[in-house]
């Protein structure tokens, strides 16, 4: 197993780690749902709430896969978060992450426009704004792999062009995508089914994986 690797294991969960700026955060993100949430029942229209969920389930689940890498693997997961935080949740997730990734679909649902066929440089903007958000976040990513906050162990998902691409498209891109999916459907009922899956899948994943085996991921 990696230094990295045993250094994301270390106060996996543990809350005595809790720092008190979480506290303020958290209410920021009940702050901009709940706001959301006031709009959506004004105007009937949740789709800005479904894609901050959608894009949350999102990393849920690739958090999830990228810790059951760790396990299969003996080794490393795809990235790693060793630094420090107010809560490591898994070996790659912690809770700053979380609360990123809670207001960024959000965030892409206030960007593009009601008109999905507008376009932007020729390309539909809900699209554009997918691809531009995600390329952002691998930006990000790669700041933070550079500064060693973020640990990548593999050569295939590394500062290389095609690591880059695989990160780009896997990390973030499909996040997006699932989110203009969702808020694309027809019907309130297959938005709700769909959001729903993905933590479902989510939870019955970590479930068996952390509850029934006892993995630590």
């Amino acid at each position: 197993m990696t230094p990295a690797s045993r250094q994301a294991l270390e106060g996996l969960r543990d809350l005595t780690t809790l720092k008190w700026y979480v506290i303020p955060l958290l209410a920021c993100i009940f702050y901009i749902y709940t706001l959301e949430m006031k709009k959506a029942r004004a105007t009937g229209n949740w789709n800005v709430v479904f894609a901050g969920l959608t894009v949350f389930g999102m990393d849920f689940i690739n958090e999830t896969w990228n810790g059951w890498v760790l396990v299969f693997t003996g080794r490393s997961a795809f990235w790693t978060a060793p630094g420090e935080t107010a809560l490591r949740t898994m070996v790659g997730w912690n809770i700053e992450i979380m609360f990123m990734f809670a207001i960024s679909g959000i965030i892409y649902a206030n960007t593009i426009s009601e008109d999905r066929n507008e376009k932007i440089l020729g390309i539909p903007n809900w699209w554009f704004w997918a691809i531009g958000y995600s390329g952002f976040c691998v930006f990000v990513e790669v700041l933070l792999n550079m500064g060693g906050h973020l640990v990548w162990e593999y050569p295939f998902w590394h500062r290389t062009f095609k690591g880059v691409w695989l990160i780009f498209l896997f990390g973030y891109l499909h996040f997006y995508v699932a989110a203009l999916l969702v808020i694309g459907m027809r019907t309130y009922r297959a938005k709700v089914i769909t959001v729903a899956s993905l933590y479902g899948i989510a939870i019955v994943a970590n479930i068996f994986g952390i509850g029934v085996m006892g993995w630590t991921y």
